[in-house]
Parts: structure tokens; C-alpha cells; sequence
């Protein structure tokens, strides 16, 4: 196969197609450095009109395209492969805000444009868009979309997928369709912007969405409660729910260990405790989440919290949360889970998990935590403190394959947020039934009928 290199640079002009090896590294591996890939050219259009020019000419000579938007994935969803035979369709030059139209709680914006000026532009609006994730100031919404990203508002806001109206999408023959709507009551016939999302840009190429706004809180009260056990957490979630709880993150004491060590952040509570809960409501009563945890330490279920007085004490709160990520990286090698299973099944999940990897390796240091509140749980292991960088990840399938096991016995996912990509392609008809994915092949066939969108990504092989 030959790659019409100069017909695509042509289309977006020779400064915004890259080929030299060395500016192409970012786009050529994944945010954890555990893909790397290889393309003759990275092409960055500026509008929709060059992604459909684009896709035009890879249709027309069988060219695979990879679409890319903020490449912070964490399955390899977004890498070309090694053979040098994929190119890179990158959208980070598409990062208008077209539209905020705050009377009718909608933003419309081109797939590109970052989450967290997102978050500011609705914020400036008086409005908010409560998507949130570690990564807001650099993943983007084409991406947050592609894989229907949760983050840490899901209980109460839901995902990426319930947080979108309508879509722009060129297929994969450079067809462009306008799915830019802004109801929320449309009811013609199939809902077709939600085959997009969560596809992972094997169907189509999102190069715009309109997305919901929500009120803006006046005002949120936000606590860490030291709870004995997921167990406790579980019951406080179930107090707590009668007010308008947003986030209910569950932390072991291993997270909050591995902050104060290397960094600076501080312990906000004086004694140490098993397991911990970041608990925040928006707009409740003065008082109402004081007198709830008050409530639960005096019934046992808690044994101690603060309550954040100050924005800048609630920011401190969730940096302990959004930065375990990397600061476990500081503690060596680790493997990573991304599973759900029924809220209810989380404290039997956590025990039957550990129970199975500690009798793999007694020495591996769980660290288990994430949304509560909707289910998923990052059930990642740290290497034993002894072993050395690069020994323990050589046991990810066996690991991986033991906690997935414990959360498809509970009756849950394999996948709660990060998507399918690369990783777990081909552990697909572990929780697809064969009608499943027919139907997604067949999907996939008549919407990309040569198999040039994303190849080797999400759809096992056959």
C-alpha cells in the first residue's frame, strides 16, 4: 500500500502536516509509555471541511486513520500501530467554542477544545459543565466523548454520554453529518450520536458536539470522613444520598500515605484510618452535610472528618484525589484496573480482589479506590517495595486477569471509563454475548465498510 503523503499535506498545508520523526513523538505514544506506534504523517486540520477532505482520500486509496484528539487515553485507543502504515488524524487545532448559549443550558464547540477551558467558558456563563477529570487541562472534549470519560460528578451528573445533545461526524467516506441539535426532547427515530460515543473513532470522527450546561452551585460542602472499612463507606453513601450528593470518592490510607510522603500536601485529619471518603453536596442547607457526618460518627459508621472551610481547603481535598495517579508512579511500578461492578458489591469486590492478588503475590501493595458513588473502582497494585522498576509489570495479564475475573463474578465491567482501545480488544467476549458483537461488527461494517477508522482498536479479532 502507498500513502498519498503529499494529496493529505495538500489538504491541510505543509505547517500543520508533520513527518519528521522527532516532532511526531507525542502523537506516537500513549499517556502511560505503554504503546508506542509509528506513522508516515500526522495531519492537524482546522476544520471540519479538511477532516472531510481528509477522510475522502484515505477512503479512496484504503489509507488507515487514526484519530486523535488530546492523546491522554489510557488503553492505547489512540496510537497507531508499529508498521508505519496508519496516519495520525490529530484534532488539536479544532478548539473553538462556538456557541454558549446559556438560556437553553447548551455549548457547542469543535472536538478539540479543551475540558477545562470548556469548564471556564460555561463558568463565565454563570453555568457549569460538571465533566471533570484529572487530566481537564489537557485532555478534550472529542476524546472525553470518544471513550464517554466519567470522572469524579458521574453520580450525579452522569457520563460524557449524558452530558451530550448532539454531534458533528464525518464517516468514513468524508461524509459530514450535522447532528449539532440542541433538544433535549427529539424523538425521530434512532438516537444516533450515541453509536459515536464510546467508539473510540472506529466509526466515525467526532469534530463537534453540543454540550448540556447545568445550573452553577452557589456554594458546595465538602468533607473527608475516616471510615473503618468499604463496608462503613457503603453505608455512609446511603446516608448522604437523601441530600444532593455530587462526588463520593473512596480512598485507602495507602493513597493518602504515598501524598504526604512525596509531596506536600497535608493529612487533613489528625489519627490514621484504614480507608477514607471525599464526600462533597452542592446547594444543600448550611450545616447538612456537618450534621450527617455527625450522625455517622456517633452510629460508628464514621470515626472522624473535617469539613473544608475555605475554596482554597476544598481544592487542597481534591488534589489528594486527583493526583494519586501520579504519585503512585512514585512508588514504583504499577498495574492498573479501570472496573465497575453494582454499588452494593463494592466491599465484597475489594475483599474477593485483594483476596486473589495477595495469593498471587503476598508482597504486592494494593491500592484500591475511585467513584464510589457510581461503581467504579481503579483497582490498581504497586510493586512490592522491594522489587525492582520493570519486574513487576511482566505479571499484568495474570493480575489484570485475576481482579477482571472478581468484577465479572459481581456482575460487572471490565471497562468502566477508560474504554476498550488496544488493551482489552480481545477480552471482549468476556462481556459481549455473541449477538453483541455481531451487531457491533456489523456496525462497524456498514459505516466503515474498508476498515479504516481506528483498525486494531475495540472489535476483537474475529
Amino acid at each position: 500500500m502507498t500513502i498519498p503523503v503529499q494529496r493529505f499535506v495538500d489538504i491541510v498545508d505543509v505547517k500543520h502536516a508533520i513527518t519528521d520523526a522527532h516532532e511526531m513523538t507525542q502523537y506516537l505514544r500513549d499517556w502511560r509509555g505503554i504503546y508506542h506506534g509509528s506513522s508516515p504523517l500526522v495531519l492537524r486540520p482546522l476544520t471540519t471541511l479538511q477532516v472531510s477532505e481528509i477522510l475522502k482520500v484515505a477512503y479512496e486509496t484504503n489509507t488507515p486513520i487514526v484519530p486523535q484528539s488530546g492523546n491522554t487515553g489510557l488503553v492505547g485507543g489512540s496510537t497507531p500501530s508499529a508498521d508505519n502504515t496508519q496516519v495520525v488524524l490529530s484534532l488539536d487545532r479544532m478548539t473553538r467554542i462556538i456557541d454558549v448559549d446559556a438560556a437553553n443550558n447548551t455549548m457547542t464547540v469543535e472536538a478539540g477544545a479543551i475540558l477545562k477551558n470548556i469548564q471556564d467558558a460555561a463558568d463565565a456563563a454563570d453555568r457549569m459543565f460538571p465533566l471533570s477529570l484529572a487530566s481537564q487541562g489537557i485532555c478534550r472534549i472529542g476524546g472525553n466523548l470518544s471513550t464517554n470519560a466519567g470522572g469524579l460528578n458521574v453520580l450525579a451528573y452522569g457520563n460524557a454520554r449524558d452530558l451530550c445533545l448532539g454531534l458533528e461526524v464525518v464517516l468514513s467516506d468524508g461524509r459530514t453529518w450535522d447532528g449539532l441539535r440542541k433538544l433535549r426532547k427529539d424523538n425521530t427515530g434512532y438516537d444516533l450520536k450515541n453509536m459515536f460515543i464510546g467508539a473510540e473513532g472506529t466509526l466515525g470522527v467526532i469534530t463537534g458536539a453540543v454540550l448540556k450546561l447545568f445550573p452553577k452551585p452557589r456554594h458546595f460542602e465538602t468533607a473527608c470522613v475516616a471510615v473503618p472499612s468499604p463496608h462503613a463507606a457503603l453505608e455512609l453513601l446511603n446516608h448522604t444520598r437523601s441530600n444532593r450528593v455530587v462526588a463520593f470518592e473512596l480512598l485507602p490510607d495507602a493513597a493518602l500515605q504515598f501524598m504526604t510522603k512525596h509531596s506536600d500536601a497535608k493529612h487533613p485529619l489528625a489519627a490514621q484510618s484504614p480507608w477514607y471518603v471525599l464526600v462533597e453536596l452542592a446547594d444543600a442547607s448550611d450545616g447538612t452535610l456537618v450534621q450527617t457526618l455527625g450522625a455517622a460518627i456517633d452510629s460508628g459508621i464514621a470515626t472522624d472528618a473535617v469539613v473544608a472551610q475555605s475554596e482554597s481547603q476544598r481544592r487542597a481535598m481534591w488534589a489528594l484525589r486527583e493526583g494519586i495517579s501520579d504519585i503512585q508512579k512514585l512508588e514504583g511500578d504499577s498495574i492498573k484496573n479501570d472496573v465497575s461492578v453494582p454499588v452494593s458489591r463494592i466491599p465484597q469486590f475489594i475483599t474477593d480482589a485483594t483476596r486473589g492478588v495477595l495469593a498471587y503475590n503476598r508482597d504486592a501493595r494494593i491500592f484500591s479506590f475511585g467513584h464510589m458513588g457510581d461503581g467504579n473502582l481503579h483497582f490498581n497494585i504497586s510493586q512490592p517495595a522491594d522489587w525492582k522498576r520493570g519486574a513487576f509489570l511482566p505479571h499484568w495479564d495474570q493480575i489484570t486477569g485475576i481482579v477482571e475475573e472478581v468484577a465479572l463474578k459481581h456482575g460487572g465491567s471490565i471497562s468502566a471509563e477508560h474504554g476498550i482501545g488496544r488493551m482489552k480488544r480481545n477480552k471482549m467476549s468476556l462481556i459481549k454475548s455473541p449477538i453483541e458483537l455481531k451487531m457491533m461488527r456489523d456496525l462497524k461494517a456498514m459505516l466503515d465498510p474498508k476498515g479504516i477508522l481506528n483498525p486494531g482498536k475495540v472489535l476483537p479479532e474475529a
